[in-house]
This record gives structure tokens, sequence and C-alpha cells, in this order.
């Protein structure tokens, strides 16, 4: 027997000081933060890039910002396979965050006018952005399973609390940087203009300070090492076990699962771990309408606000609020209760909170009086010149950011004997203006008149959908991140991270079909994708109802149990083999 010399042992990172936190998850945090940091802070100026800077119009701005959402959304599963199959999860981080920076680098670049004509700036941006989208989409399923595997089995309350932790890490990222990056391009200038170079050249710089820290903490990571190419045999597996089912007779036996017409030709481990993955898949199916729902707060919701009194900012830390009160106190409280709050049951509940949250919605677009802009955070403005003269009216500084509250306009009118500057006072969002030009003994009269009164809905009427869908959030992403963790074999942690990211991207596919197709008001539109939602939530629960749940561990005991059977009849065998050589020798 061969003595174990300890080598075979898995790495164990020391822990945080009286904790079952590996110091490990201090680096993989701080990564996490300033990844998001870089990401949301590069994409926050992208539409005013595109319009301002590559003169492109609204329409094929938005197009190409959504272009780039989905891709993020679709690199996982390429991510996902690079890291199970091939070099694992630690080094395919390290080598699509260089992938990543390298993108910041060159976006950066493009945004320097010296640097060539406009061609120039748009294929420079545009390989930038692939560069990133590749980056982020493939590092995104590999940086949280690889937190989820620092720790050790026993200890998944703690491994819970780390993707709450990690979760609130991407929305303070998140959040600074979508303050900071616009502050950079309006607030400083260079090259004469808007600094846009600046303002993607910080992301890049936090992107390169992600990869340092994530490499620092190198020697204190449990890595688990690639087992071949496992999508591969997975698909092989599949199509075997169909084609075999196909060809069977009516005198083979039945099985129990058609995955097990493989076992001819496959390992039963891992058919069982197929088996596994796609009970999960299946759960994933509904999901996408949650995030249909959710991802409206960047376009729908935005829009609802421009329609209303800015006076009162929502409130953008939620996320960071909600986090600590549902891990410190809700979910206590609900265990107190001697209820079983399991985590598909907290995904349902989520799915509820998000279509309450449109009912709320729906509620402020009809009940209050959300009064339409000409567009979407602009005024109109008309100028009647009732003056003998002929005058040209000019509005200068009226490059507003698109965030702006109101303005206060100068006007200028010009004529062929003399130049008028005229002070019109404040111009808020959803009014119509009118100004009429009379002269008199002074020189110029100036009459301004209200003729729609601006939007006197106060924003504060968005709260309530707003903390509606962030208790939402909490409930159904956090826990559909851990779940997608606990519920997959070893190696396929990250495929089963991409397949949850992948229902983001098919949400953002649904309200692009619905928007685009229906052609609602915007109150029934929000009616009907709370309904659908419900009704999703609906199917979503009869499935999970009948889903149980699976600890991949079991599989190891299982199959360590199989290969000591399989072990003991080899040596019946064996001793069965020895009989007839013993009645020879006795004869």
């Amino acid at each position: 027997m061969m003595e174990n010399t300890g080598k075979d042992k898995p790495r164990r990172s020391p822990k945080l000081c009286g904790t079952n936190y590996p110091v490990s998850i201090a680096f993989i945090i701080v990564n996490e933060f300033c990844e998001r940091f870089s990401y949301y802070g590069m994409k926050a100026l992208l539409t005013l890039y595109f319009k301002n800077y590559l003169h492109w119009d609204k329409d094929l701005s938005t197009a190409i910002y959504h272009a780039f959402s989905s891709l993020c959304y679709f690199t996982p599963v390429l991510g996902a396979i690079i890291a199970d199959s091939w070099l694992g999860k630690f080094k395919t981080i390290i080598y699509l965050s260089i992938v990543y920076v390298i993108g910041h680098v060159i976006k950066s670049i493009g945004a320097i006018p010296s640097v060539g004509d406009n061609t120039v700036h748009i294929v420079l941006s545009m390989a930038g952005l692939v560069l990133i989208a590749l980056g982020t989409g493939g590092i995104k399923p590999c940086v949280s399973a690889f937190g989820g595997d620092q720790f050790e089995d026993k200890h998944t309350e703690e491994r819970r609390k780390f993707f709450s932790i990690f979760y609130m890490s991407i929305n303070a990222g998140s959040v600074l940087s979508t303050l900071i990056t616009p502050i950079l391009r309006g607030d400083v200038k260079c090259f004469g203009n808007d600094c846009y170079a600046l303002a993607f050249g910080v992301p890049a710089v936090l992107m390169m300070i992600s990869l340092v820290v994530f490499i620092a903490g190198s020697g204190l990571y449990k890595k688990s090492p690639p087992e071949g190419n496992i999508l591969l045999s997975v698909c092989g597996c599949i199509g075997f076990a169909v084609k075999n089912r196909w060809k069977r007779s009516k005198h083979d036996p039945k099985r129990d699962h058609w995955l097990n017409w493989a076992e001819e030709k496959y390992p039963k481990r891992l058919i069982e771990e197929i088996k596994m993955v796609l009970r999960v898949l299946v759960l994933y199916i509904p999901l996408p309408m949650f995030w249909a729902l959710f991802d409206q707060q960047g376009s729908r919701w935005t829009l609802q606000a421009t329609r209303m009194n800015l006076n009162i900012l929502l409130n953008a830390f939620l996320i960071l609020v909600f986090v600590p009160i549902f891990d410190m106190g809700v979910y206590p409280l609900i265990g107190l209760c001697k209820i079983n709050f399991t985590p598909l049951k907290k995904m349902a509940t989520g799915m509820i909170f998000a279509a309450l949250a449109f009912v709320a919605a729906t509620m402020v677009e009809i009940d209050k009086t959300v009064v339409p802009a000409p567009n979407s955070g602009e005024s109109l403005l008309q100028v009647f010149n009732l003056m003998e003269n002929e005058v040209k009216v000019q509005i200068p500084g009226n490059d507003l950011f698109p965030d702006a509250i109101s303005s206060y306009e100068v006007m200028k009118c010009i004529s062929s004997q003399m130049e008028y500057i005229i002070d019109l006072g404040l111009l808020d969002f959803g009014a119509s203006y009118s100004v009429i030009l009379k002269t008199n003994l002074q020189g110029i009269e100036v009459f301004k008149m209200e003729d729609v009164h601006a939007n006197n809905v106060s924003i504060a009427w968005q709260v309530p959908q707003y903390a509606l869908i962030t208790a939402g959030e909490v409930m159904f992403s956090i826990t559909g991140l851990e779940f997608s963790y606990s519920q997959a074999p070893a190696n396929m942690k990250s495929v089963l991270q991409a397949g949850w990211l992948m229902t983001v991207a098919f949400g953002n596919v649904i309200v692009l079909i619905v928007a685009e197709g229906a052609e609602l008001q915007q109150w029934a539109e929000f009616v009907l994708f709370a309904a659908l939602l419900v009704a999703v939530c609906i199917i979503f629960s009869i499935i999970a109802y009948f889903y149980t749940y699976v600890n991949p561990k079991q599989l190891d005991n299982m199959f360590q149990d199989d290969s000591k059977e399989d072990n003991l009849k080899k040596e019946t065998v064996q001793d069965l083999a020895l009989i007839p050589v013993f009645r020879n020798t006795m004869m």
C-alpha cells in the first residue's frame, strides 16, 4: 500500500481572522469592483460618444449600444468553455483580462482626435468594443465560480453570503463609475473639446488594477484544474443517447432516463452530471422574462423619468442597502418563522416583486400627470419676431448633458442694427415656450409665455417601483447566481454560470420584440410585461416544484461506492478463477 504523503490534498486558503471566509476572496471582491467600474464607466459614455464624437444618428447609436450589450452576455459561453475544458478558471480570467485591457486601451486611443480621421476612430472604437465584450463576457462566469471554489463544501452559508458581497461589489463599482466618468468627460477639456480619451482611459486603468489585484492573490487561491474538453463530451453523450434510443428495437429493455441510452459508450458519472445540468437548464427557460422587465430601468423607466420633474433624485444605492437588509434581517426572520424559503422560492418571489414594480410603474403612468415633452428630456422653444427688422436667433451653449434637470438658456438676437443678449430664464423639461420679440424705445421688448406647463410630477413617485424591483433583484439575481454554482458538477460550474448569464441576453431580445412589435401605449406595455412575468412565474414554480436539489458531492460518494463495488467484483472473479487450479492440483 502506498503511503499518503499529503501532496494530493487540495490547497486551503488561510481564513480571515475568526471566520470561515478565505483570505483569497478579498482579492476576488476587489478585482470584481475594479472590473465593474471599468465596464460601466465606459458604457455610461457610449451613446454620447457615438452621437457627439463619431457623429452617428440616434438610431444607429442605439442599435450599436444594444448590440454591444448583447454581445457581452453571449460571450460568457466562450469563456466558460475555455475555463472548464482547457485553461481552468484562474488562467482564463488572467488571459481574457489582458484582452479586456487591450480593448480599453484601443477604445481610449480611438477617442484621440489626432490619431486619424473619423473612419480610423470608428475602426478603433469597434475593435476596442469587440475586445471588451470578449473580455468582460469571457471572465464573467469564471470569476463568480472561482470565488465559490475558494470555500470548503461544509461552509455553504458563508459561500451564500459571499455571492451577496460579490453582487454588492458589482453595484458599488457600477454606481461610482457612472457618477465619475461623465464628470471626467464634461468637466475636463482636452484637444479643445470634451475629453472622451480621459473618460475612457480611467476605466482602462481600473481594469489594469483589477488584473494586478487578481494576480497578487495567486498564491492564496484554491485552483481546480480543467478536466478536458467537457463540452465536446457532453454534446457527444447527448447525441449518442438520442441516436441509440431511436435505433433501439422493441425487445430492448426500457431505461429510467433517455440519457441512459449512452451507457454503452460513456461513463455513468458523466451521464449523471449531464442530467444535473439539464435539470437546471430547464429551470432557466422561463427566466429571461425577469430580465426583460429588469433591464427596462435603463430604457422605458428612464424615458418615464424624463417626463417628470427631476427635482428629487432617486436613490441609486438601493441595492447596496437592500443586500445587507435581506441577508441580516429578512432571511433570518423568515427562518425564525420556520418557513423553508428555498432558493427557487426566493427566485419566484423575486419575479413577483418585479411584476409588482411594473404595476407601480403603470399606476404612475396612468394616474399622475406625466406631460409628454416634445422629445423626451427636451423643451420646445418658439420665437415670434414682431420687430421691424429681420433677426437671426442663436442659442449658444446649448450642448446639454442628457441627464440635465433643466437649463438657464441665453438667446442671442442679431439684427442689421445691433446684437441683443436675452436671458430666457429656466426652460424646464416637458414644457413648450413662445417668445415674442417687439421693439420699444429701449430697443427690444421680450415676452415669454409657457404654452404647455413643465412636468409637474415628482420623480419620487418612481421610488416604489425601484424599491420593488430592487427587492426582486436581490431575491432573484443573487440567489440564482449561488444556485447556479451549487447545483453544477465541479467540471461544469463555469458552463452553468454562462447559461445563467445567457438568460440576461435573451431577456433583452424579448424587450426588443415586444417594444417593436406590440406598438402599445406605455401603460399598456407595462401591464403586458407584468402579466407575462406573472404567467412565467407560475410556469417556473411548477417546474421548480418537481426539481430535486442535488449536492454535487453526492456524485463523488455514489461513484466511490460503485468503484469499491467494482473492485470487490473484480477480486471475487479473480478468486473464482483460481478454484479450478486448486482442483487440478488436488486431483
